[in-house]
């Protein structure tokens, strides 16, 4: 496997995510990211251990597809991402409340 730069970290992570769901999961020690579109399973694996220096046990992912919204009679679209759901060893965790300025 090709060894990633710090620069393509930050590309393959965007964000992670907070929601019902994704604090729900949390308890069985996944954490969820919003990802690029075309990275893959391995990569993010990488991406996550060597950003957060924690050890991955598995990587989901799912393509979110964009909702069609209508404001004032103007039809629009939300763009589609892709999601990756990460689960850590046990005693492994990641501080997802503090924010990177």
């Amino acid at each position: 496997m090709k060894k990633i730069s710090t620069q393509k970290i930050y590309e393959i992570i965007r964000n992670p995510l907070v929601s019902e769901k994704s604090t729900y999961v949390s308890q069985f020690n996944y954490y969820v990211f919003k990802v690029s579109n075309k990275s893959t399973k391995p990569q993010i694996k990488q991406a996550v251990e060597k950003l957060f220096d924690v050890k991955v046990l598995s990587v989901n992912t799912l393509n979110q597809n964009g909702k069609i919204k209508k404001f004032r009679n103007i039809s629009g679209k939300r763009p589609n991402f892709k999601k990756a759901f990460v689960k850590l060893a046990e005693g492994n965790t990641i501080d997802t409340t503090v924010e990177v300025k």
